[in-house]
């Protein structure tokens, strides 16, 4: 299914509107990460030079009661915006109404109105997450075409994406194209060796995606928290590392079906607490005290990595390999960055989340092919999920 893009529109003086995902980090009032608002910049810069009057929707946190709209305005987004586009954003305080409707009525080629967030309305019965039918044609009444941008919330069916694109002509922004193009293709038809390396806390998080991969690529490499899930089902003591007791069963079976497909760790760095401060050393995986964690990957197994992925064409990432955010345990996540920025001629894709934010803060954002910028909506695409959000851009 070959989906519309941006450029198959006409957008010349025609009303478009945009989801965009403005959904950045806020504190006190200030935008404290701008990476969502300058990633939409090349749709946005290229409706606006082809002539579109441009309206653009977003949802911002999870609006639960009254109070909480007043944190969660996108006015600052609307400021950022315009400071990097260089011109006047008009921001309507409102979802609907005669403002926003006047508002709009009176744009020009060129001119950008950005909505106020979208998730306001699930104060009134969860309009906006669970699609309300009514809310997504009014939206739709507002505009002539549709352009979905907002990948992170292409698995979530929502009325300012596919409540809108039900009503409109409707095409993928540059954001979402490439995010289809670089996870369709791991997915659907990956250059072989194909390895997927999975991390993060919890087994159960991820079971989906570890069986749909365990299917599809030649290995699968086991890190972060989860990984002691699975050596407990080896019969190994894991001390007070992270465990989930009743999915070890589950390791077990997914660990015969897979046979040396599924790579584990052979050595942890582990701790007395979970703390900076704590006292630390590396041990194999069958030497863990009882009263320790284990808390990263040890040096043996980022080089037992190392030489599987030498020779891969694809790789997926999704989770890191130990507490990151700790310097002490970064050592993991750093190897796998290191490891995938060294690979010559291989697609290499870190999905988003928690080795997302991992990859830029350690300062590797421009040494892989791509980082996705959903983390839900990339778990879902690569367990092979129809994203709905995907699934309503018009076809060629």
């Amino acid at each position: 299914m070959a989906k519309k893009i941006v450029t198959d529109l006409n957008v010349k003086d025609k009303v478009v509107l945009e989801r965009a995902d403005f959904n950045v980090p806020l504190k006190n009032g200030e935008i404290t990460n701008d990476n969502r608002i300058t990633a939409a910049l090349p749709t946005i810069k290229w409706l606006l030079d082809n002539g579109a009057k441009l309206v653009l929707f977003s949802h911002l946190g999870k609006v639960k009661k009254e109070e909480d709209k007043a944190g969660l305005t996108l006015k600052p987004v609307a400021k950022r915006l315009a400071e990097l586009l260089g011109q006047d954003v008009t921001f309507v305080p409102e979802t609907r109404g005669q403002l926003l409707e006047d508002t709009i009525k009176n744009m020009k080629s060129g001119d950008v109105v950005l909505v106020e967030n979208t998730r306001y309305e699930d104060l009134d019965g969860k309009k906006e997450s669970k699609n309300d039918p009514e809310l997504g044609k009014y939206w739709a009444s507002l505009g002539d075409l549709f352009v979905n941008d907002a990948f992170g919330t292409a698995h979530r069916a929502h009325a300012s994406n596919i409540g809108i694109a039900s009503h409109l002509e409707s095409a993928a922004g540059f954001l979402m194209e490439k995010e289809i193009k670089f996870l369709g293709e791991a997915v659907d038809n990956p250059k072989r060796p194909f390895v997927a390396i999975l991390g993060g806390a919890k087994v159960s998080d991820k079971i989906n995606v570890i069986e749909s991969l365990l299917k599809k690529a030649d290995k699968v490499l086991i890190g972060g928290g989860m990984a002691y899930t699975f050596l407990k089902a080896q019969g190994k003591e894991v001390g007070n590392s992270l465990l989930e007791l009743d999915k070890v069963d589950l390791a077990k079976d997914l660990m015969a079906k897979a046979g040396d497909k599924l790579v584990l760790p052979v050595d942890v760095v582990i701790a007395d607490a979970f703390s900076e401060d704590a006292n630390t050393q590396t041990v194999s995986v069958d030497d863990i005290p009882a009263e320790w964690e284990g808390l990263d990957c040890g040096p043996q197994t980022i080089e037992n990595f190392k030489e599987i992925l030498k020779d891969a064409k694809t790789v997926v990432w999704n989770g890191p390999m130990g507490v990151f955010e700790m310097e002490k345990f970064a050592q993991g996540t750093l190897g796998v960055c290191k490891a995938l920025a060294e690979l010559e001629d291989a697609t290499t894709i870190i999905g988003g989340g928690d080795s997302a934010a991992a990859a830029i803060s350690l300062g590797f954002e421009d040494k892989v092919s791509h980082i996705s910028t959903g983390g839900g909506a990339s778990m879902e695409y690569l367990e092979g999920k129809e994203l709905p959000g995907i699934a309503s851009i018009s076809e060629k």
